[in-house]
């Protein structure tokens, strides 16, 4: 079971890949440069912000990953520069990097998890959960005021004029993130209808839902636990 698991995720991150990979070539291809001016609508600057706090999240979770500060600038500028290609090539490296055995017993701990240095010592790179827990309420915060400022100055969202190819594909960009998101939601909860809420909640409410799952999740943690304790569900917690 662990083992399909684990195919069937890389399986889909390397579709998905592809997939934005296919639509930035054909954007381009029809649309032109995506850096002009007149791209940047009120909605188009709002989706943006929505993304880019994703990528933050996602940012986060490859710098306690990696084992040096290098790798990790390079993954977060390719996650900035890239968007969910790099999401889904940088998650698809980490299922390359699994064992038979790893796979078999928990793919997604070991995908989430740093691993120990040569030595056979976990690099220690401690954040405050306070600290988090402060950064991500304060990311919420913008984007909903965002959401409140762009609604009262530009309408609604749902009009087809605002769907330009830029738009349709960074909101595709946008999605693909949303699923690497949602994986490890699911992974977090211990109800699947929990999960199901959640995942409807980041797909309606994109990096709103986000902070506030991640901040609600820092609060069941105390201010003395190392913070990569957020990654693991609780059956993994209390294994350590």
């Amino acid at each position: 079971m662990a083992m399909s698991l684990a195919v069937s995720l890389r399986t889909v991150f390397f579709l998905l890949g592809c997939l934005m990979v296919a639509t930035l070539v054909y954007t381009i291809s029809v649309d032109g440069s995506p850096f002009r001016k007149d791209l940047l609508s009120p909605w188009m600057v709002a989706t943006l912000i929505d993304f880019y706090i994703n990528v933050a999240v996602l940012g986060a979770w490859v710098s306690y990953k990696e084992v040096n500060w290098i790798g990790a600038s390079l993954w977060i500028f390719l996650l900035v520069s890239f968007g969910s290609i790099a999401t889904c090539l940088y998650i698809g490296l980490q299922f390359l990097k699994l064992s038979t055995q790893e796979s078999l017993q928990d793919p997604i701990y070991y995908i989430l998890v740093r691993r120990p240095n040569k030595d056979g010592m976990e690099h220690k790179r401690r954040f405050s959960v306070v600290t988090a827990r402060v950064f991500f309420g304060v990311l919420g915060c913008l984007m909903l005021g965002t959401l409140v400022y762009t609604i009262s100055t530009d309408g609604s969202p749902f009009r087809r004029e605002l769907l330009t190819p830029w738009m349709t594909a960074t909101l595709i960009d946008f999605y693909i993130n949303v699923v690497a998101l949602s994986v490890w939601v699911a992974y977090k909860e211990s109800s699947w209808i929990h999960a199901a809420v959640w995942i409807v909640l980041l797909i309606c409410f994109g990096s709103i839902t986000t902070c506030i799952y991640i901040v609600r999740q820092l609060f069941f943690l105390s201010s003395e636990d190392p913070i990569y304790l957020i990654l693991l569900n609780s059956s993994n917690r209390k294994q350590l």
